[in-house]
């Protein structure tokens, strides 16, 4: 095995990210973000919308400020001139994935099949006619919503029933079953609705190609080992949540076929696998805020070997018991994540507000708060706020006040 040092993985990590391509020379275009995809090969989704929902941030972080509308174009539309080039999916959660790639989700689907969750299974299995009922109105008036669907089948809900996540009716779930098993694809609206519509518009024909479990797991293994450079088994199966046992599967075959070979990463316990594309630059010198949902340190385990960088999400941890804040997002400084910041965009006031501003330990101060005020306020230009509010929480606070 051939033996990498903590450094050479992390710049082989961020290389395959696209964290040291050349940014935009001009306003980022569609080819820019073709440009992330081929690098990301996802986007995580989340309903979260207190900065900037999920799946804006990654390409914000490897381009710069971008019009949203190029995103949304390549993801809600299809034209002759510009055609779809994302579908909405169960991968890393729910994700936008290339069209491209739908085929490959073909056993997911299958499994799907009867829902994904069990309530949803049950609430399909006694409801058959009204699944066949949903598809024919879905089939007639294009992409709906479950209130519109319901509106044409004539179900009513109670008085004051909102049709929400969390309180949906039936014709919800069935959409969601429907979803799950690839009949159904979705486009989503300004306020992230989404709206149901059969796979095939959205697809094409890509929902006649099939792809066998073992193929698809080849390939969805090789892309996640191109997306992140150098990865354990865990690491190559989170990407699009296999099991490892089916990681383990396909991997004799990618390491025969020379699209992976196996290396050791210092400090790491579990042998580690190199793409063939994998690319160790000298150096990284890219400074910028992640999503907390950001295939690099999306999945935490790994973001602990690679950066030496504790992180967990706290959105859904009571606030008295937060340790860092609501939506914190991690800064990539160079070849380290060197701090994180609890963000709010405060839509009524145009201010983006730093809730809390942490640095990690031997860290710069005054280095990392010159770079992250200078990146925070491209942040808040990007989302359309002209000012920045530094609240007193944070060991890195003052220090980012006195720059800002």
């Amino acid at each position: 095995m051939d033996d990498l040092s903590i450094g050479q993985a992390r710049r082989i990590a961020l290389a395959a990210q696209g964290f040291t391509d050349p940014m935009p020379s001009g306003q980022p275009t569609r080819r820019h973000l073709r440009r992330v995809l081929g690098r990301t090969r996802l986007l995580q989704m989340d309903s979260v919308n207190i900065l900037a929902r999920a799946h804006y941030l990654p390409a914000f972080s490897r381009l710069g400020a971008y019009d949203d509308a190029v995103l949304d174009a390549a993801a809600w539309s299809d034209t002759a001139r510009t055609p779809r080039l994302l579908a909405e999916y169960w991968a890393h959660e729910a994700a936008l994935v290339p069209v491209d790639d739908w085929p490959l989700f073909g056993w997911r689907m299958d499994e799907y099949r009867g829902g994904r969750y069990r309530y949803t299974r049950e609430v399909l299995a006694r409801n058959r006619s009204l699944a066949a009922d949903i598809g024919d109105v879905v089939s007639a008036a294009g992409a709906s919503t479950p209130r519109q669907i319901e509106g044409v089948l004539g179900i009513e809900r109670a008085p004051g029933e909102k049709g929400s996540w969390w309180t949906r009716g039936e014709v919800k779930h069935v959409c969601e079953a429907l979803f799950a098993s690839g009949d159904f694809s979705a486009t989503r609206n300004e306020n992230f609705v989404r709206h149901y519509d059969l796979a095939e518009r959205i697809v094409g024909d890509r929902v006649n190609i099939t792809v066998d479990r073992a193929t698809a797991h080849r390939e969805l293994v090789s892309q996640a080992a191109s997306a992140l450079g150098v990865g354990t088994v865990a690491d190559l199966a989170d990407y699009y949540r296999l099991k490892t046992a089916d990681v383990r599967a396909v991997l004799g075959d990618l390491l025969d076929d020379g699209v992976v070979r196996k290396v050791s990463v210092q400090g790491w316990a579990e042998p580690a696998y190199l793409h063939r594309e994998a690319r160790t630059p000298r150096a990284v010198g890219r400074h910028t805020l992640l999503s907390p949902f950001d295939p690099l340190v999306f999945f935490r385990p790994r973001t602990q070997r690679l950066f030496d960088f504790h992180y967990r999400i706290e959105i859904y941890v009571p606030a008295h018991k937060r340790v860092h804040g609501y939506y914190v997002l991690p800064y990539l400084m160079g070849e380290d994540v060197v701090a994180r910041v609890d963000l709010k965009a405060d839509r009524g006031t145009g201010v983006l507000d730093v809730l809390s501003a942490h640095i990690e330990p031997d860290a710069d101060r005054g280095a990392v708060a010159a770079s992250l005020a200078a990146d925070l306020r491209a942040m808040a230009e990007w989302r359309g706020l002209h000012d920045l509010r530094i609240r007193p929480r944070g060991e890195l606070s003052e220090a980012l006040s006195a720059v800002c």
